[in-house]
Order: C-alpha cells, then structure tokens, then sequence
C-alpha cells in the first residue's frame, strides 16, 4: 500500500488579493444610480429579500457556482456559499444535503443564468427522478431579453424535470413566489423546486409593503379509518405478506414505527434502493434491499409472497428497481395519489404520509388482534435463505485476487467502517447493483441509495452535500473510474470547503458496466478504455492518495482514511480492481 504524505497538500492555497481600484475610480453603489434618490432604510432589492427569506427559513449554506447576485447577498447575513467546479455538481450536493436532512432542513443551490442554469439540468434532473426536494435559484435573462432566440428560460425548459417552477417577473411577486416555493419543499411528495431569479427585476427595490414573508407550514394527509381497517384485515388474512418499504419512509422519520409494525404482525421488509437504511438489515425480519439485483431472501419473498404492503414507495417501474410481479395483492402506501395504480396494480390504496399510515396501522392492528399481533416462523425460513444465498458469494466477498475483485472492495468497507456514524454510497453502474444488496445498512441515513436516473459522478458531490448538513458523519462514495471523469476535480471542493471526504475507486482501467459491450469498438478503436493515476490527481487536488494493489492492505486504507478525514483531510482511495461482472440477479 502507498500513501501520498505531502503534508503541504492538505494546505488551501490563499486566493491572490483583490486589486485595488485605479485612482481615479468613482466607487459608485451597485443598486442606486449616482444621480437617483437616496434609499431609506427600508429599502431593500430583490436579491436582498430572497437572501432575507433564506436566511427567516433557517437555510445556514448554500452551493453555488460560479456567479449569481445572490451569492454576495447570503454571505452578508451569515449564509455560507460553497463554490463547486460545476453547476452539476453544485445541484448533486444539494440533493445530498437534502436527502441527510429528511425535510427538516433543504438544500439551495444558486446558479448563474444561461450556460449556468443550463449546466445544472443533469443534476436537477437527478433529484427529479428521486423525488428529492431542492430549491435551485438560476439566474435569468433580462425580462426584455427573456423570449429572444437562443437565451434560455428555466420556466420554458424545466418544467419535464421539476415539481414547480416559476420566473420572478415583477419585485411584488417575490415574497408569495419564495412561500409557494418552501411549500412545495415541505409539502407533498418531494422534487425540485425552481425560482428563476429574473436579473433586471431582482435589482430592483422591493416596495415596503411587498417586503413581508409568511413562512408556509408542512401540510400533511392520512388515510381514512375504513381504507386502514381494510388493509390491516388484508395483511392478517395473508399468508405470506412482506413490507416493500421506500425511501418516503426516510423523509417520514417513520423507521422507529416500521420496526414497530414489523414485528407486531412478524413480517419480513424489503427496502427499495432509494429506501435502503430505512430498516436495520441486522434484524431477524429483514430481506435486504434491491436496485436490479437484490438479496436471495428479498427474491424469494418477492416471488411468493400473496399480499405486498408498499410503505413511502411510488412502485415505479424502471431499469434500476425491482419489480411487484403481478397477481398480489397490493395495499399502497404513498402521499402522492398519481403514483396510486401507475405502473402496480394496487387494491388498497393508503395516500398519506408514512408515519401517519404506520400508526394508524398499528393502532388497528393491535385492535383487531387484541393486542397480540401475528406470529409466524417467517424469519426462520428468510435466515435460510439467505444462508443459501451466502454460500454462493462467500468466495467472491473474501477474494484473494488481485487486482482485486469488486466483492472483496465492497466486504472490506462493510468490514471497516463504523455503521451508525458513517455515510456510504455507491456511483453509477456497476458500483450500484454489486453494493445494493452487500452492503449491511444499520440505522437512518447509514447508506444513501439513488438512481431511477443514474448519473455518473454523482457519489462524490452527494456525500460533500452529506457532510455539509452532517459534518459528524464519515461519508464515503465508492465509484468507478469512469464516474470518476464526471465530478473528481469537486474533490478539490472537499478541500477547500473543509468537507472531508473518501472516495473508494475501482481502478479497473475501463468501464465494467459494459464488459461484454462493443467489442468491435473496444478491440479496434479502444473505446471505454481509460487509465489514470487517481491517487496522483487527488494529491494534485490537495487531498491524500492512497493506491491499494493487495486485498489484504485494503481495511488499513480505509481505517486510515476515517482517520485523516477526522483530522480535516480528504481522501481518495484509488483500488487497482479487475474486471467482475457478476450481479446478484435473478
């Protein structure tokens, strides 16, 4: 094992000072005109009041990148910007940052207009996917200049990829557009959330009387007594019932109360990869969790199971889940009624929140039962499957092999991390479906799964967002190296922010999603080949590089790793890894 130890990268280099101004410089006020009226203390612009709403609504950081008014206007009431290298990944660790925080805090992020907010799409577009909320404040083109061909409209283009979206286009709107904006943020089922910061309105002085702001509540539905009544009466009857549980039970802060029902009525949880940590995978009752692959437990209940009770889960179809075959019977938690018989075929349909549901649905069934619950011999037969289950990957978890076998990657992090104070995700592809069901998730927040989109390069800007609303929290990313090309210069924003991270990076020399995959492409032209010393470009970035060509010196790297990152530095783990292709599918 190789350590880079220049301590002087660990050093943030000063940026160089500002100029000062020519001589004969007239210093004029950015907001008044040298000849206008002189403004009264209560005059206020449009960036000062959308930083002042920010600031009443309890946001204490806000990512950003690279220009944009209200960057400057944060900083001066004590908001903390975080400057990215990218919009994109400016956008990902607000989504981290929102996703740790379970709606009792957001993530805002604030780009400049033009190729600034048309950069963040991808990241928008992936907090879309996962029902994510994020407020995103572009900036945007001068109200005479907005419907000129080719200038672009947040408005016009974001609406497929957003929960709501709305241009300020007048100084007076700005109060009621930021209280519908926290609403959709608080209330509902969870997506981005976009304010389009018109340039020439927002620096404009806001009248008095449009200066006030109401901070809107959390708005939060149930289900009727009679639907709770039929689904308890259901799931009793069952005689093989399981929990596929989301990631609405998360953002629920309902883990405690799945437990509770869990073991009340003795059946088994699955949890979807966005709801992975949402049940302890120690627990006698529990299945795993699964992306395409999943656990050998999980797939057998999934197949023969007769009634599927779905909690804080839309039950969407994709390539990244797993899917509820059809002939069950479905009961149908979520708060979003759209998801109600979308893509599942649902008999009982529970719209509500989550915890709300499960204590409705534990109050019936202790009252239908006497207060006893349901006993059955279900985590008997789940211990044995997944004992079935082991055996066959035993040998690919304990590798020897080097370069190293992914398995063996994913057993030494499981091995060496501390699982309630650590973070853990995976990126895109390979790293995903081999992780998902290997990696043991114990309390809230332990492991972050995403992806019904899937971007490349998404761990490393979602655990800074992690770290930033939970700097207590060792956070880890485990990516490849083609991920790696998407967002590894935000590892000198690790740095500079003071937001130490870990990455673990298969360093397999191409991209092992596709290993069979062009091979004429491949052979001839090189395509998806790559090389690179990352443990090299992470010293050059200011953090350490550690290179791990033996399985054995593996556990050591990343207990180092807790180490250096609990001293403030950040660290990358650059895996000489082979080409394992293996998934756990079924």
């Amino acid at each position: 094992m190789e350590r880079g130890i220049c301590r002087k990268s660990y050093q943030t280099p000063r940026p160089p000072p500002l100029p000062l101004p020519l001589p004969c410089a007239e210093i004029v006020p950015p907001h008044d005109p040298p000849d206008g009226p002189e403004r009264t203390e209560y005059a206020m612009n449009g960036n000062e009041l959308v930083a002042r709403i920010l600031k009443e609504e309890g946001v204490a950081e806000m990512t950003c990148f690279p220009n944009n008014p209200l960057i400057e206007e944060v900083a001066k009431l004590g908001i903390r910007p975080i400057m990215f290298r990218h919009e994109r990944g400016a956008v990902m660790a607000a989504d981290g940052y929102s996703r740790i925080s379970d709606g009792e805090r957001f993530g805002v992020v604030a780009t400049q207009n033009a190729a600034g907010a048309e950069n963040a799409m991808g990241g928008i577009a992936q907090a879309f996917g996962d029902n994510v909320p994020i407020l995103v404040l572009p900036g945007g083109y001068p109200l005479i200049e907005r419907q000129v061909r080719p200038n672009f409209s947040a408005v016009e283009n974001y609406r497929g990829i957003v929960k709501s979206v709305e241009s300020i286009d007048t100084p007076a709107q700005i109060a009621p557009a930021m209280r519908r904006a926290f609403h959709a943020l608080r209330s509902g089922r969870g997506g981005p959330v976009v304010v389009e910061l018109t340039s020439d309105v927002c620096a404009q002085d806001v009248p008095e009387a449009d200066q006030r702001y109401d901070s809107p509540g959390k708005v939060r539905q149930s289900p009727s007594n009679g639907d709770i009544r039929e689904a308890v009466t259901a799931l009793l009857a069952a005689e093989r019932p399981m929990i596929w549980a989301g990631s609405g039970i998360l953002t629920a802060d309902a883990t405690e109360a799945l437990r509770e029902l869990a073991e009340l009525l003795d059946i088994p949880v699955f949890t979807t990869m966005e709801g992975k940590s949402a049940f302890d995978e120690r627990h006698p009752l529990s299945l795993g969790a699964g992306s395409r692959a999943t656990t050998g437990a999980a797939h057998a209940w999934i197949v023969e199971s007769d009634t599927i009770l779905a909690l804080g889960a839309s039950l969407t179809h994709n390539g990244y889940t797993q899917i509820v075959p059809s002939g069950k019977t479905v009961i149908h938690n979520t708060n979003a009624p759209e998801d109600v018989n979308k893509d599942t075929a649902c008999a009982i349909a529970l719209v509500g929140d989550a915890r709300i549901t499960i204590k409705a649905l534990i109050d019936e069934a202790k009252a239908q039962t006497d207060g006893q619950g349901r006993t059955s011999d279900a985590a008997a037969r789940l211990a044995e499957r997944q004992r079935e289950w082991m055996a066959e990957w035993t040998p690919f978890l304990t590798s020897d092999e080097a370069p190293l076998n992914t398995y063996r990657v994913i057993h030494e992090i499981n091995t060496n991390v501390d699982h309630e104070n650590s973070t853990v995700t995976h990126d895109a592809g390979a790293p995903r479906d081999s992780m998902v069901p290997f990696f043991t998730a114990t309390s809230p927040h332990s492991y972050i799964g995403w992806g019904k989109t899937t971007h490349l390069g998404f761990g490393i800007p979602l655990m800074i967002g992690a770290k930033l609303a939970r700097p207590d929290r060792f956070c880890l990313n485990f990516m490849g190296d083609g991920a790696f090309g998407m967002s590894g210069l935000d590892l000198e924003t690790s740095v500079r922010a003071g937001l130490p991270i870990t990455t673990v990076l298969l360093n397999n020399g191409g991209m092992a999603t596709y290993p069979g995959g062009f091979p004429t492409a491949r052979t001839q032209f090189g395509v998806s080949h790559m090389t690179g010393n990352y443990a090299a470009i992470a010293e050059g970035l200011g953090a350490t590089g550690i290179t791990v060509t033996q399985p054995d010196d593996l556990g050591d790297a990343i207990r180092t790793a807790r180490t250096l990152n609990d001293e403030g530095h950040t660290v990358l783990i650059d895996v000489q890894s082979n080409y394992e292709s293996k998934k756990s599918r079924f």
